[in-house]
């Protein structure tokens, strides 16, 4: 059995403190409004506060393991500087817009080890591009479609935030990074929108935004694209308001606030074409279960995956920084087959 210490008990953060106290390990689980799903839950330690107070000093918490980051966004990264300047073991899922790498440059946090961005995108669909790359070798083209949607249409948006809204909202403005002739591109976010065929759903629709990370640079590539998927409609309803000054974010975080009771998918494609006309390609679904709403489980499962493959080996990782796809193939191996174990779809198609 493990200590653990979770910060942020938001929708992932408390799915993944729950599976690790259920798996027998001892959680602390951190948060100014913890999560009330986690109060009284064996295993699981409440702490109530400030997670960034909390952490300038890690010797005055009780003793632990690993740490795991799950506070959204730009709190998530300035929880990452604290942590990585005191010679812990990190795992990050806070996808602030400034990548924890960057904390890696000179050497004063060189003594800390971090693993980061594993969730399903990025993360997942890292480890399955990786696995492409080691395969095929130079991909001509690599491709990530990604998106949790309601199952059915609901309001005008057709959506609803499985995460901080801000972040989404960020997702939406900030500019797209891709690869493009071999070089990191930039490019206006929510461009080359097209529609797709989602089995079981019918058609959805694409569009570029900021989600490659890592793979920018850790995947030799000519071509490396990811989109979000939504319903139609829903991003020319956010291009429309935007352009035409209606757009208030205050109502948009409102509605676009989650909801429990309504039922919801995530889905993703990931596809990998090499110079030789091979490719290999992932359709990943799941529609939730009782432990969880699927992008929670999508995201979570990952997550808990890595810590415990982690915790089995504590050499999996030298010291420093280091994304999904430096897994070896073995680890993603172990962790695709126990996503299927919870009844996560999974498919794999190849032409060669």
């Amino acid at each position: 059995m493990a200590s653990i210490h979770c910060l942020g008990t938001g929708l992932v953060g408390s799915f993944v403190a729950k599976r690790l106290a259920i798996n027998g390990h001892l959680v602390y689980a951190h948060d100014i409004s913890p999560n009330s799903q986690l109060i009284g839950h064996q295993n699981i330690t409440i702490v109530e506060g400030d997670a960034l107070e909390i952490i300038v000093d890690v010797k005055k918490m009780p003793k632990f393991d690993l740490i795991v980051n799950m506070l959204p966004g730009d709190i998530g990264h300035e929880a990452m500087k604290i942590l990585c300047a005191q010679n812990v073991k990190v795992v990050d899922l806070s996808f602030s817009e400034i990548t924890p790498d960057s904390l890696m440059k000179g050497n004063k946090n060189k003594n800390s080890t971090v693993l980061w961005d594993v969730g399903i995108a990025p993360g997942l669909s890292n480890m399955l591009i990786s696995i492409a790359h080691r395969r095929l070798g130079k991909l001509k083209l690599g491709e990530i479609r990604v998106g949790g949607n309601p199952i059915q249409k609901i309001g005008g948006w057709n959506y609803m935030a499985p995460f901080s809204p801000k972040d989404v909202i960020a997702e939406y403005t900030r500019p797209a990074r891709v690869v493009r002739d071999s070089n990191i591109a930039v490019v206006k976010p929510l461009s080359e929108r097209h529609n797709i065929q989602v089995s079981g759903k019918g058609q959805m629709e694409a569009f570029l935004t900021d989600g490659l990370r890592s793979i920018l640079t850790s995947i030799p590539a000519t071509e490396l694209s990811e989109f979000t998927v939504r319903w139609p409609g829903h991003i020319q309803k956010y291009i429309d308001e935007f352009n035409d000054g209606t757009l208030d974010y205050d109502k948009l975080l409102k509605d676009w606030k989650y909801n429990e009771n309504v039922e919801e998918f995530t889905w993703m494609e990931v596809i990998a074409i090499n110079h030789d006309a091979k490719m290999m390609k992932w359709t990943i679904s799941d529609e939730g279960a009782n432990d969880g709403h699927s992008m929670a489980r999508c995201t979570g499962l990952v997550t808990v995956f890595c810590i415990e493959e982690w915790l089995n080996n504590p050499d999996m990782l030298t010291k420093g920084i280091h994304a999904p796809e430096e897994l070896d193939n073995e680890i993603i191996g172990r962790i695709i087959k126990n996503i299927k174990n919870e009844n996560i779809v999974i498919e794999f198609e190849c032409n060669f």
